[in-house]
């Protein structure tokens, strides 16, 4: 089947996985009631369900997964490593120790104060991982960038461990936070963050014809005017800015830079339609796995991490076996 082909097929799926998610959940709202909501209908129990619940868990998947897909597909192309994602690169765990130290050091308990914290969490993770990666001999390789990835996260790990143990009384605030979940999402702490996540989706728009120069390498992309140094920082930069702001609104998500990018490069060709099959396939993949959340465990909710990773796992297997050979 032709691209085109398998992209028309995509389609159609994403409005129907928004369609699933705002009819599926806690009380009793099926699509009458919720077409009688959206028209302003006056009955307050549906309208807390569907305007101040399902509607800011609907929009805050469809907004991390496109930001966790460009940003795994930055990532990949810019380190040209398949398996760079920002889970396994330490971004997360990078966020999740900005968020700790704000809580832990300064008193952080607001949607801004977060999303802030994590967004200089994820910058120092990842200048850290590509800083480590990039020392020294064999420089680039694809097991050390992962390799670097998965020790800098274990340290930040044990270092927000060691703060959260010394004032338990942040450890409550985290632990909701860390699992990973769409379950808190507020219309408040989204129009906090969707700025920032459509200025990054933008600025990798716009950063696909340069990083395309730049993948026939940097002697060519200097003489077709572009910097190679500059345009890394600025990949690195919004990266960071799409990851620190996703995690900032529902936990670290793993495995779904690694998904969203891998099936886009099947669907779409060229980078710019590949950044974009990126947004479309990671808001899908989340809105899946989150639905998957609400129904496996019911009345109770499995964190959404724990199904990304049971469709990223074996996936990172069979990249890192292909990259071993």
């Amino acid at each position: 089947m032709s691209p085109s082909g398998r992209i028309a097929l995509l389609v159609p799926i994403l409005p129907a996985l928004l369609l699933a998610s705002m009819l599926t959940g806690a009380g009793e709202a099926g699509m009458a009631d919720l077409r009688a909501v959206l028209a302003g209908g006056d009955n307050s129990p549906l309208q807390m369900i569907v305007r101040d619940v399902r509607a800011p868990r609907t929009l805050a998947a469809l907004l991390v997964g496109a930001a966790l897909g460009v940003a795994g597909m930055l990532m990949q192309t810019v380190t040209r490593n398949r398996l760079a994602e920002p889970g396994l690169l330490g971004v997360n765990a990078g966020a999740a120790l900005g968020v700790v130290t704000g809580i832990t050091l300064a008193g952080a308990e607001s949607g801004l104060a977060y999303l802030l914290w994590a967004g200089a969490g994820a910058l120092l993770g990842n200048a850290c991982v590509l800083g480590v990666a990039n020392a020294g001999r064999q420089s680039g390789s694809p097991l050390r960038l992962v390799l670097a990835g998965v020790a800098l996260g274990a340290t930040f790990h044990g270092l927000s461990s060691a703060m959260l143990l010394s004032q338990p009384s942040g450890y409550d605030q985290y632990r909701f936070w860390v699992l990973g979940s769409l379950a808190g999402s507020s219309g408040g702490m989204i129009m906090l963050a969707a700025p920032f996540i459509i200025f990054g989706l933008l600025a990798a728009l716009f950063l696909a014809r340069p990083l395309s120069a730049m993948l026939l390498g940097d002697d060519i992309a200097r003489s077709l005017g572009h910097s190679p140094r500059l345009l890394r920082a600025a990949v690195a930069f919004t990266a960071t800015l799409l990851t620190g702001s996703a995690v900032a609104l529902t936990g670290p998500i793993a495995f779904l830079g690694l998904l969203a990018p891998f099936l886009a490069r099947a669907l779409a060709q060229g980078l710019a339609a590949q950044l974009a099959a990126s947004a479309w396939v990671g808001a899908i993949v989340l809105l899946f796995a989150d639905l998957g959340a609400r129904l496996v465990a019911q009345p109770f909710e499995t964190p959404i991490s724990v199904l990304t990773a049971l469709l990223g796992a074996p996936l990172l297997v069979w990249l890192a076996r292909g990259s071993i050979r």
